[in-house]
């Protein structure tokens, strides 16, 4: 069986899909899977060991050039490519109509993607022939996907899987996290694809200098567009708290991979770390933790929502909004410290 998997991006929810690439795997060992992916995160697929061919895409650009040369030779490749693949089933847990378009670009005879409420737009639904509904035990968006493996005749795990990051060490030469803590820094997550789920300055600021009074090395890590906000983080909180440098995405394992601790809101990096086994602290103030936060052996959250707290599986995109001060994220810290 050759089955297309679309997961064009953003890095926590590539992440959160690799669950599913798993129980592909496990449920047809002899399936040829590929992944759809946007370049920018074609290192976060590549070299997974459910998946064997990557196919990258670049929707962005394509969009704001759709009309060039350029786009439609891209765009007449990647269907072409398609046409070679042959594949037999084509999965869209994204929900989305970029998704949608280019899983029915695929031309697989059976394409499946999940059904509403689970699937973020509704007109996504005009690019598969089956939808399946996601998970009714689950808030969290990791289980819906795993849903989708019905789709091959397989069953979803009884229990949450955690998305398992430690294939990404093995491409490199990191000491594995934990093996030398003296030293490791803290590092400090200012960033967020909106600026709704970023944590205030101030709040980052004075997290990072009661952290460094440990004493402790604190870093602050960024990723595009963040390095200003990342300085003001820096220089509020005072001396010994430094903005890293620059990283690419594998740089940015590394650098994650080697910490102490990894402090930041609802952004990829943060479900990067929680997957590498790193101690990960999620604060949560503008989505919900249930559904999307970090998963892993040594994960903690911040947030006004509590674990029980009232809300319906049938409405899994209801956006709560919560403050969480220094105090209450400075408690956790130390309790993953400890």
């Amino acid at each position: 069986m050759r089955l297309v998997l679309v997961r064009l991006s953003a890095l926590g929810d590539i992440i959160h899909a690799w669950p599913l690439a798993e129980a592909l795997r496990q449920a047809r060992p002899d399936i040829h899977l590929s992944w759809v992916v946007e370049e920018p995160f074609q290192s976060m697929v590549a070299g997974h060991p459910a998946v064997d061919s990557v196919v990258t895409v670049a929707t962005k650009r394509w969009r704001r050039r759709p009309l060039t040369a350029g786009t439609r030779a891209e765009v007449a490749r990647l269907r072409t490519l398609f046409h070679e693949l042959q594949p037999d089933v084509a999965l869209d847990p994204q929900g989305v109509l970029k998704s949608a378009l280019i899983t029915r670009w695929t031309g697989a005879p059976r394409r499946v993607g999940l059904a509403r409420p689970w699937r973020r737009e509704r007109i996504a639904g005009l690019g598969y022939t089956e939808a399946l509904s996601g998970s009714t035990s689950y808030r969290h968006v990791v289980a819906n996907n795993v849903e989708l493996v019905r789709a091959v005749g397989g069953t979803p795990p009884s229990q949450l899987p955690h998305p398992d990051g430690r294939w990404l060490l093995r491409r490199s030469h990191d000491v594995p996290p934990g093996a030398s803590a003296d030293g490791n820094p803290i590092v400090l997550l200012p960033g967020a694809g909106q600026a709704k789920k970023m944590l205030p300055v101030a709040t980052l600021a004075e997290v990072g200098r009661r952290l460094v009074a440990l004493p402790s090395a604190v870093e602050v890590a960024w990723g595009p567009g963040e390095r200003e906000r990342a300085v003001a983080v820096a220089a509020a909180a005072g001396p010994g708290v430094r903005v890293a440098p620059p990283t690419s995405l594998d740089e940015l394992v590394r650098l994650l991979a080697g910490a102490r601790l990894v402090i930041g809101g609802d952004t990829g990096p943060v479900h990067l770390a929680a997957s590498l086994g790193v101690a990960t602290l999620g604060v949560y103030t503008a989505t919900d933790w249930r559904r999307n936060g970090p998963l892993g052996p040594r994960v903690e959250i911040a947030s006004g929502i509590p674990a029980d707290s009232a809300g319906s599986v049938s409405s899994p995109h209801a956006t709560p909004f919560c403050e969480v001060t220094a105090d209450e994220i400075v408690e956790l810290a130390l309790k993953l410290l400890d």
